[in-house]
């Protein structure tokens, strides 16, 4: 058996750049990876048990995927730390700890299972751009950061969608997603209130949502307090 990590990542921030002919909306993010990390329990069999979170369909998952990608068979146990919906990666991170294992680093390959696994791939921190299959690594500086997670997700395409229907808004904190992630989930409003209040910080909203973030280590209260990693190697 052989025991990988699956670092979150965390959108620090996002511009949309254009949209393409076929609707894909192109960006210009930083991302970096988190501590907050799943365990993947890697041995010889097939399926994909999933410990400690919600129940995914082995069938459908980015881990089924992955292991078709390289052509691998695997009986996959996976320890969820990352909240799934909110928009740290979990399902992204998972399928690029199988790549890693099977010793794929093609990061244009690995867009074909979504937008953010490339950057999970690559890690650390990046320059994300194109629709996320353009990764520009980084040099590593060590950050703490806190995280306030609702307990709902949001759906990426419907925010997209939004921000198309708002006519394209910018958005203030440097995430061009928030005004309309607001407007997809007004909830959000309350979270990020409560993690400011709490922190005396300006929260930003990590990519489509649902996770608010500040700079500095404010635990306590469903906080959350994570250190940036650096690359992992292949």
């Amino acid at each position: 058996m052989v025991a990988v990590t699956a670092p979150a990542k965390l959108t620090l921030s996002l511009r949309i750049t254009g949209v393409r002919p076929d609707g894909y909306h192109l960006i210009d993010a930083e991302m970096v990876s988190l501590d907050l990390a799943d365990v993947l329990n890697i041995e010889a069999g097939e399926g994909v048990v999933i410990k400690d979170g919600a129940d995914i369909e082995p069938a459908d998952n980015l881990i089924t995927q992955a292991l078709a990608l390289v052509g691998r068979d695997a009986r996959v146990a996976v320890t969820k730390r990352i909240p799934l919906g909110a928009g740290l990666g979990g399902g992204s991170a998972d399928a690029a700890a199988i790549l890693r294992w099977a010793g794929y680093s093609d990061v244009q390959g690995a867009a074909q299972l979504g937008a953010d696994v490339p950057f999970c791939l690559v890690g650390g921190r990046a320059r994300v751009q194109g629709i996320g299959e353009l990764v520009q690594p980084l040099e590593h500086t060590p950050r703490i950061l806190t995280l306030l997670i609702p307990p709902f997700g949001c759906s990426t395409p419907e925010v997209y969608r939004c921000w198309d229907e708002l006519g394209g808004p910018e958005g203030a904190s440097g995430n061009d997603l928030e005004p309309a992630a607001l407007e997809v989930e007004p909830r959000l409003d309350e979270f990020r209130r409560v993690l400011e209040q709490a922190t005396g910080q300006r929260a930003r909203l990590a990519g489509s949502g649902s996770t608010w973030f500040v700079e500095g280590d404010y635990p306590g209260d469903g906080r959350i307090v994570v250190r940036t990693l650096p690359a992992q190697p292949h």
